[in-house]
């Protein structure tokens, strides 16, 4: 199997602890450095992770004991991070999105290209059985020539529960840039790529009042569209609606649906890696569950840098920066869109990445067996 895939670690919010759960101890990467502008961040998981070393970010990003670099911080800085790591000759695989603006994310591409290293990017959500198992439902045929799909995120905003949620509610932010990777990801998996889209967006309101936390009852101003509505058109031909919106109190519609010939497909919450996957057959009178058919059995965040990893000449990783880069261009589409009331063509595209079989938790975390799954 050979030595270990050493990974440095930038970034040390919330979301680096489900990472550090699923790379920590396992066989085929080992965690050497971590960093965070925080200083005593770095330092109090240092103290806590035996072999891991707290460094500065410019320590990090030149240290000969980094192989990738995981880019947990903040979206503003993903490009800057990204830019350095590929500098030093690193890999790096980050949060979502690539970067927050368009153009950093072809930079970043385009560097990596150059320099001969690999760019990878969640979400991995949609490596889970869920999502994996519907795409091999549809590439199977169970609901015949996909004709279109729905894609619905609505939530009243996070600022119910959100301590600070400014950040939702200011460029860069809103419904679609927050959740809509998750989406588009899957959406990309399960119909191919877009070649084009139209937009149409609002606000119900100027401000928002936070609900919790030390700043509960404090009104904060609402600088961008809360509501994103759009069309993509796939290169294949089908069609998708999605909704994206802080401005909704519930629904009842399924995160996705896939409407075929011959059937229809719901498919489950992109931000999760499991759930339960339906089919409606044409002439059936009910739905029926599919059983998990493909896709990493219980993954969690973390499982598609393990996938970035173990690919190879045969086989390109899943999470892959020019998928970021196709999913981040349809977002920026379909706000532009929105802005200036046409249907504009996109210039990047991205193929599906290979199915993942059907990988169970010990095979994929590397536990009792000798080498990783050969998908």
């Amino acid at each position: 199997m050979g030595d270990a895939h050493h990974v440095g670690v930038v970034g040390l919010g919330v979301i680096s602890r489900a990472y550090l759960d699923t790379l920590v101890g396992h066989p085929r990467v080992r965690v050497t450095a971590v960093a965070d502008l925080d200083a005593s961040r770095s330092a109090a998981v240092a103290a806590e992770v035996p072999g891991v070393e707290a460094l500065t970010v410019e320590e990090l990003l030149s240290s000969p004991d980094v192989d990738t670099v995981l880019n947990l911080t903040v979206p503003a800085a993903h490009a800057e991070i990204a830019l350095g790591a590929i500098g030093h000759g690193k890999h790096v695989y980050g949060e979502k999105p690539l970067t927050a603006e368009l153009a950093d994310a072809r930079a970043v591409i385009e560097a990596a290209a150059q320099a001969g290293v690999g760019v990878g990017c969640a979400p991995d959500t949609v490596l889970g059985t869920g999502i994996q198992t519907a795409r091999a439902a549809v590439e199977a045929g169970a609901v015949g020539r996909p004709q279109f799909a729905t894609a619905v995120m609505i939530t009243p905003g996070h600022e119910r529960w959100h301590p600070h949620p400014d950040f939702y509610y200011t460029a860069g932010g809103g419904p679609l840039l927050d959740m809509g990777p998750y989406y588009l990801a899957s959406l990309i998996h399960l119909l191919g790529p877009v070649r084009a889209v139209a937009g149409a967006s609002g606000r119900l309101r100027g401000e928002r009042v936070i609900g919790s936390g030390p700043r509960a009852g404090e009104r904060i101003p609402v600088e961008v569209d809360s509501h994103v509505s759009g069309v993509l058109e796939h290169v294949g031909g089908a069609l998708t609606t999605i909704t994206t919106s802080f401005d909704g109190v519930a629904t009842t519609a399924a995160p996705i649906e896939v409407h075929g010939e011959t059937g229809t497909l719901t498919v489950p919450d992109p931000n999760r890696f499991d759930g339960e996957v339906r089919l409606f057959e044409l002439g059936a009178t009910q739905w029926r569950t599919l059983p998990p058919s493909a896709g990493y059995v219980d993954g969690t965040r973390g499982v598609g840098l393990l996938d970035f990893v173990a690919a190879d000449e045969q086989r390109a990783p899943r999470a892959n920066g020019r998928l970021a880069l196709h999913v981040l261009e349809t977002m920026s589409a379909l706000l532009r869109s929105s802005a200036e009331g046409r249907r504009i063509e996109l210039s990047t595209s991205a193929d599906p990445p290979v199915l993942v079989p059907l990988t169970t938790a010990e095979d994929w975390r590397g536990r009792d067996a000798h080498s990783p799954p050969s998908p």
